[in-house]
This record gives structure tokens, C-alpha cells and sequence, in this order.
């Protein structure tokens, strides 16, 4: 392999390594000035959205010992992050319906392969803080009772 080439794989297996997640996007006609946007609100979230050459990302995904996904054709673009998979297909979701355009295609979340609709159910879900909050008052009911 190209030593360019082997490099571009490095960074993407780098990237996906140090993440629990990845989500594919399909960017057809998103613009540079949206595509910005779109990289500012998951910087947010600590979640990175890059382009690669969808074979790069399968050499990546094979060399890391991931499930091959379904969505790696055309223009495509992966998001990885290292903090909360939900709010960055939150943030992926509200782009799409926003511009119209960048639809979220599959993902891979802790080695299992996700479909559009499993990463779309994951942005339905309420945010951690959210959560935690409805468990704490769970746990407190009983108490309440006393």
C-alpha cells in the first residue's frame, strides 16, 4: 500500500480506536459553509465529523476488528466521538431535518453494527443528565414514602 495512503488508514483506525462509536452520513449537497456548521455543533459534543475514502474506512474498520457496515457507498462522511453516542446522533438528526440533505445511513456503537433506524431510536433518547435525574427520583420514591 501507498505510504499516503497507509497513513490516511492510520489516522481512521486512529480515530475509531479511541472512539465507542461511529455513524456514517451521507453529505450529497451539503455545502461548505453547512458542512462547517454541522462540524461546530458535534464539536459540542466532543464528537469529530470527518471524509475518507469509503475503502480507507473499511480497510480501518477491518484492521480494527469491526463489523462491516452497511451505507459505505457515494459521498459519505463518519462521526466519532469519545463522550455520548446519543447527542451526537441528536445533533446528526436535527442537521438532517434542518437542511434536508445529510441523512444519517448506519453506525457501529461497542463493536455492533447499527442500522439507520437503531441510530435514529438513539437520538429519541432523553440525554444522560435526563436519565440519571429520572433514576435518582426512582431510587428517592421509596425514601419519600417513609
Amino acid at each position: 500500500m501507498n505510504p499516503d495512503k497507509k497513513y490516511i488508514v492510520d489516522e481512521i483506525l486512529e480515530r475509531l480506536n479511541a472512539s465507542p462509536y461511529l455513524v456514517v452520513v451521507d453529505y450529497v449537497g451539503v455545502t461548505v459553509p453547512e458542512f462547517a456548521e454541522l462540524r461546530d455543533s458535534l464539536s459540542g459534543v466532543d464528537a469529530e465529523c470527518h471524509v475518507a475514502k469509503n475503502t480507507f474506512v473499511n480497510i480501518a474498520l477491518k484492521e480494527a476488528n469491526l463489523p462491516e457496515i452497511d451505507g459505505l457507498k457515494g459521498q459519505t462522511a463518519f462521526v466519532t466521538g469519545t463522550s455520548d453516542v446519543c447527542a451526537a446522533a441528536k445533533i446528526l438528526k436535527e442537521f438532517s431535518k434542518k437542511n434536508k440533505k445529510a441523512e444519517i445511513k448506519s453506525g457501529i456503537l461497542d463493536g455492533s453494527a447499527l442500522t439507520k433506524d437503531e441510530v435514529i431510536a438513539l437520538a429519541d433518547l432523553p440525554s444522560r443528565e435526563v436519565l440519571l435525574g429520572t433514576l435518582l427520583g426512582l431510587l428517592n420514591t421509596p425514601a419519600q414514602k417513609l
